[in-house]
């Protein structure tokens, strides 16, 4: 089956998850992107310029999978002639009703609107999580009767019948693999390594993860933190604030290449969130898959990621919860339970690898192939 795959934003998760999908799928998958900047003007101009590109290609497709950030009644109106009895499946990474915005900025509802036209055109729509899922079921009414009038309510269930849940796909075994370099062996005889590999932004709250930092320095607990992810920010107060504190505590600050990147992983022994917003988690699968014991909030996505027989030990409620299972995680009279739930959850998370993981999405899409 050949299939044309269009993302808008081809960037971090959103091309992680692409290249992935190409590269494991037993179908013919053809990808068409853009860069992952101005999103904004993305939502709005990609669907001109991608089909255009379409339009380009001899080939015609038997299904298109396209991205959250496409506003496909725009592309679909505009590749009718070519494009019109071709199945369309629509991913959602995230959604523009629920994503926090930024501290003093006000929600412009014209994205998720954006959103829900685009489910109503698809013939399928496949969420990231559950929690994801009942976050936009839930948000969505509020959304829809904020206008005056044919407010679409009653289209919601037909979208809810064609929408399913369908996690991210992670490339684990590459983690294992790596490009040909082996991996240090840890020190042993270091304090625990605390790993902070998600975005620096600020829906990820990494103020409340050096807070809980903070006071097990002050404790006198002995640990080290790897400060790695992705920053886009010119000026990071927070993290260069908590250099400064932490000090030699600190052994890593800043973008990770993947070697350097695969190597913290592996000789980590905690990761942790503190993240106000999470659909997925793919940092964290991988972290936990490497061999991390995760400390993540009850709530958002992660109760999916975790087993419910690890929830009390890996997910806190509340700050005072945080620092209570970091410090456990951290200590020696605690090494031998958290070593045995790090192997626990390791094979947990292999149902997230692409090698589980593209053969479900190859036979929902071609399920949705034979059906049209």
């Amino acid at each position: 089956m050949h299939i044309f795959l269009l993302e808008p934003y081809y960037g971090g998760s959103h091309r992680t998850w692409a290249d992935g999908y190409a590269a494991h799928s037993h179908h013919y998958v053809h990808l068409f992107t853009l860069p992952a900047r101005f999103w904004k003007w993305r939502m709005h101009g990609a669907a001109v310029t991608l089909a255009d590109q379409v339009r380009a290609q001899a080939a015609r497709p038997d299904l298109i999978l396209a991205s959250d950030m496409l506003h496909l009644p725009v592309f679909l109106g505009l590749t009718r002639d070519i494009l019109a009895d071709v199945p369309v499946a629509l991913y959602c990474h995230e959604n523009q009703l629920t994503y926090p915005v930024p501290p003093g900025e006000k929600r412009d509802l014209t994205y998720g609107m954006m959103n829900w036209l685009s489910m109503l055109a698809a013939d399928r729509v496949f969420f990231n999580s559950h929690y994801h899922y009942a976050d936009w079921f839930d948000a969505l009414p509020r959304l829809l009767k904020h206008f005056p009038d044919w407010t679409h309510v009653h289209r919601i269930p037909e979208v809810q019948e064609k929408a399913d849940v369908l996690p991210v796909g992670c490339d684990l075994r590459r983690l294992d693999e790596g490009d040909g370099d082996s991996i240090p062996s840890a020190d042993p005889s270091a304090p625990p390594l605390i790993l902070w590999n998600q975005r620096w932004e600020y829906d990820k709250d990494p103020q409340t993860f050096f807070e809980a930092l903070y006071a097990l320095a002050d404790e006198g607990i002995a640990f080290r933190v790897a400060l790695a992810g992705a920053n886009v920010r010119q000026m990071p107060t927070e993290f260069d604030r908590a250099r400064r504190r932490l000090g030699e505590r600190v052994v890593h600050y800043g973008h990770a290449d993947k070697i350097t990147y695969r190597r913290l992983l592996h000789q980590a022994d905690v990761v942790v969130s503190t993240a106000i917003h999470e659909f997925f988690g793919v940092a964290i699968v991988e972290a936990i898959h490497c061999g991390c014991f995760p400390v993540l909030p009850r709530r958002l996505s992660y109760p999916e990621i975790v087993p419910c027989p690890y929830h009390e030990a890996c997910l806190y409620p509340d700050f005072e919860g945080l620092v209570t299972r970091l410090r456990k995680a951290v200590s020696d009279d605690h090494r031998d339970a958290c070593l045995t739930i790090r192997a626990a959850l390791r094979r947990a998370v292999s149902r997230f690898d692409w090698a589980t993981m593209a053969p479900r999405y190859d036979a929902l899409l071609a399920s949705l192939a034979r059906r049209q």
